[in-house]
């Protein structure tokens, strides 16, 4: 289960590694926490930038995130309906409480969210990690909420090695979020903390597909259509994370798959 907070995260960040595990029989299942109606626009049947109303954005950009991950082979997808831009100040409570229902309906063996830095400081993706974290706590306790209680075997980050980083932001400009007038900008991980590699490279093109299939950001991943195929085949097919806590194995060896120890 991927925890994420926007439509196109999932194939942007993750779909890599979404397509390869659904590609070998696993289940894979995804919770969008907004619908990314303040995100940038582009109609391509007019050509031009111009903005709806948030509503229309939000539906857009729904049809958008089902489309690929209807590509990606998840199984399921779900909305927690909270506003793009505003999930760092919901109810935090309220908020835990939709994600453990959803870890207790799926009973996932892995959870995957973003990384305490939110990627690039972006603080919907800081805040969907933090209550990623909670939720894959509060799921395995009893006293929490309602539900059978479920504990899921692991849980990880997502992150980019320099080389990644490097190619990321040399098509989709320098990633940078101003918050509270501090500009935030992205750092790769060091390349000894990412303690998982997965080699999703067989499966780069249907990740390019999904990514496709989000329309209205199209005018921001224009340069995406000059890339080579090698590099398409890095950008999507190299997939890291950092193992947060696992119930099934543990050490500095590198994984080679998020369900070690599982198997």
């Amino acid at each position: 289960m991927a925890v994420l907070a926007h439509p196109d995260d999932e194939s942007l960040g993750l779909g890599g590694a979404l397509a390869h595990y659904a590609d070998t029989g696993v289940e894979t299942y995804l919770v969008t926490a907004t619908r990314g109606e303040r995100g940038r626009y582009f109609d391509a049947l007019r050509g031009d930038p111009g903005r709806p109303a948030d509503e229309e954005v939000a539906r857009a950009r729904e049809a958008e995130l089902r489309a690929a991950t209807a590509v990606l082979g998840v199984r399921d997808v779900a909305l927690l309906d909270y506003r793009d831009g505003e999930l760092d100040a919901v109810d935090t409570t309220e908020a835990v409480a939709k994600i453990v229902a959803h870890m207790r309906r799926v009973r996932p063996d892995v959870v995957v969210t973003f990384g305490p830095e939110g990627a690039y400081g972006h603080p919907d993706h800081i805040a969907i990690s933090q209550l990623a974290c909670s939720a894959f706590a509060a799921a395995a306790d009893a006293s929490f909420g309602e539900g059978e209680p479920h504990r899921a075997s692991k849980l990880y980050y997502f992150g980019w090695p320099a080389q990644l980083w490097e190619l990321y932001q040399s098509v989709f400009k320098k990633l940078v979020s101003v918050v509270d007038g501090v500009e935030r900008q992205a750092n790769p991980w060091p390349e000894w903390a990412l303690t998982t590699y997965v080699n999703a490279r067989p499966h780069w093109e249907t990740v390019w597909r999904a990514v496709q299939c989000h329309e209205t950001q199209m005018a921001v991943y224009g340069k995406l259509d000059g890339l080579a195929p090698s590099q398409h085949e890095l950008l999507w097919g190299e997939q890291y994370f950092y193992r947060v806590a696992s119930l099934v194995n543990g050490g500095r060896a590198q994984e080679r798959d998020l369900f070690e120890g599982l198997r």
